[in-house]
């Protein structure tokens, strides 16, 4: 059993790590969050220490580590733009670190922590479940049976939001990085995880709601739309009272990965105890892409 604390109790995607943790059979020693609307922490670990000040959560792992308790996992769930901050905190205090998406902003804020993995001994695993979706699975392996073949790709992503996205961090590009950034990543990464280095990219339109481009890959031509205007939904989705609508289409062909997301998180987990990773160099690609893309209109 290895021990776990977290950084970011009280977000969206908390719960996720929360259960991961718990499913896979290991321990939440302490939770972090400036909020204190964690009650979400008695489904999983009502035993945990938890703190709404940095300093106090600091000092008690540091007492804690002088009593023998060594924390394995630091998980970082808090806002995008901590989590470098954040990452370089879970080394120093000689743990792995776990990190929700995106891992960080800037490209080069990547290579301080491949020199501080070095430095220090210790990894950081990215959270990049869809690369652990059945779907896509299947379609980098088709697209790895035809090797040569130039691919046609379609991807849309429409995850309405309402006004409160706009009046928090995550409307807040500075610190989100924006929707390319923060709804964009996990698409970004499985398109470059399935097709390659991207040659060259164009990006069309990019504002605070809605992102589309083009995208060239060695082997594959992308045409993509993020967006979280609730407009833009087919309309069979907005009468169903649906948020949502992800589709994505190679060479004409629907891959459909509209479910099958529950257990990802339990499964990234599971992998991660294992040792496995996408390396952060791999990571940077995808960091590289959506930062320039993101100046790209500025």
């Amino acid at each position: 059993m290895k021990n776990f604390v977290l950084i970011g109790a009280a977000g969206y995607i908390a719960p996720r790590h929360l259960k991961a943790i718990k499913e896979t059979g290991n321990n939440l020693l302490a939770a972090l969050d400036k909020h204190d609307s964690v009650g979400v922490l008695d489904a999983y670990f009502p035993g945990a220490q938890f703190f709404t000040e940095f300093e106090r959560f600091d000092r008690h792992l540091e007492k804690i580590k002088r009593e023998g308790v060594n924390v394995d996992y630091v998980t970082i769930c808090s806002p995008n733009y901590l989590h470098d901050s954040h990452i370089r905190f879970g080394l120093r205090l000689g743990a792995d670190v776990i990190c929700e998406k995106p891992l960080v902003l800037n490209p080069w804020n990547v290579d301080g922590l491949i020199a501080m993995e070095k430095e220090t001994g210790k990894k950081v695993y990215n959270i990049l479940q869809l690369r652990l979706h059945p779907a896509i699975m299947a379609m980098k392996e088709q697209v790895n049976a035809t090797p040569g073949q130039h691919h046609q790709v379609d991807l849309r992503y429409i995850t309405a939001r309402g006004n409160w996205y706009h009046y928090t961090w995550k409307g807040n590009e500075e610190k989100s990085g924006g929707i390319l950034s923060n709804i964009g990543i996990h698409f970004f990464d499985i398109l470059t995880w399935t097709f390659g280095n991207c040659k060259s990219w164009k990006v069309d339109q990019l504002d605070a709601q809605t992102a589309t481009g083009l995208l060239e890959f060695d082997n594959a031509s992308v045409n993509w739309t993020l967006s979280i205007d609730e407009n833009l939904l087919p309309e069979p989705v907005r009468k169903e009272g649906g948020r949502s609508f992800r589709s994505l289409v190679l060479n004409d062909m629907a891959i459909d990965f509209n479910s099958g997301f529950e257990d990802l998180h339990k499964r990234s987990y599971e992998e991660i105890l294992k040792g496995n990773r996408c390396e952060l160099a791999e990571t940077r690609q995808v960091i590289e892409l959506i930062h320039g893309m993101r100046h790209s209109k500025k």
